[in-house]
């Protein structure tokens, strides 16, 4: 599909739900008929370019979207160091709510980017209108990445960091129903991302968030189904809770999908 159909189709699909399709939109809290805007903090290895598909989406559906991108990766590659940790990414995007002037916005979390929005909301609650997790990690206080994987999936991970130059660890393959354009695109982009980020817990000043959360649970699972407790805890925890027919990366796999559940779950 040419991109210029592929935009109108999202368009109009996202109109036909009730959608009012606008431009315009501010950037430092609502947007066009109160909008909020939506910040992302993104996955593992990836960064702001993995959700290009989306901006136009999010655009003509009228929310304001901000992707920064993590300290260390995509075009910002030249500072990674063995230092980089979870901090380092909460740091950056404390850094784009603070210069941005964000208020009232929602921000939205995938996969690794759920142990960076769950710090960022215990730092600064009062700004935050919705979390909404993404088939993201949901930290509780002390909890790294590799303690929230399963055995084998922590042994995998070690291994493969001292394989490789001791302090990064590569990214795991797409899911398998990303399309070979897709796949080339992403090999083209996504690179290793500092162990420390993986490795380093969660410290939680103020216990378990008061700010309003939905979860999305991608139900085209990998094996091991790493994303299933946090789900689970959402149901039982009496979130918003949604599920998307997509594998773990939407907004490269069923980006049409994913803004229009988007739009619905901050409509709430």
């Amino acid at each position: 599909m040419k991109r210029r159909t592929f935009i109108a189709a999202a368009g109009a699909g996202l109109a036909a739900s009730g959608l009012a399709v606008t431009s315009n939109a501010q950037s430092s809290g609502a947007g066009s008929g109160d909008r909020p805007t939506v910040l992302l903090a993104h996955g593992a290895w990836s960064a702001a370019w993995s959700w290009k598909k989306m901006r136009p989406l999010m655009a003509a559906a009228g929310f304001p979207f901000i992707t920064p991108t993590y300290t260390g990766l995509g075009e910002r590659e030249h500072l990674a160091n063995p230092s980089v940790d979870l901090e380092t990414h909460v740091q950056d995007i404390l850094g784009v709510i603070k210069h941005e002037e964000l208020k009232d916005f929602v921000l939205l979390a995938h996969s690794y980017g759920g142990m960076v929005a769950t710090v960022v909301a215990d730092r600064v609650p009062e700004l935050i209108r919705k979390i909404i997790y993404l088939d993201a990690f949901v930290p509780k206080d002390g909890q790294s990445l590799v303690s929230l994987m399963p055995p084998q999936a922590q042994e995998a991970m070690r291994a493969n960091v001292k394989a490789g130059d001791g302090w990064r660890a590569p990214p795991n393959p797409p899911p398998p129903d990303t399309s070979p354009e897709d796949v080339r695109w992403i090999a083209a982009h996504r690179m290793p991302q500092p162990f420390k980020c993986f490795d380093t817990p969660v410290k939680l000043r103020n216990g378990d968030s008061k700010v309003p959360r939905a979860y999305i649970r991608c139900t085209r699972v990998a094996p091991g189904d790493t994303f299933l407790p946090f789900a689970e805890r959402a149901k039982r925890e009496r979130w918003s809770y949604h599920e998307i027919d997509a594998s773990h990366s939407p907004a490269v796999t069923a980006p049409e999908a994913l803004a229009t559940l988007l739009a619905k779950i901050i409509a709430e």
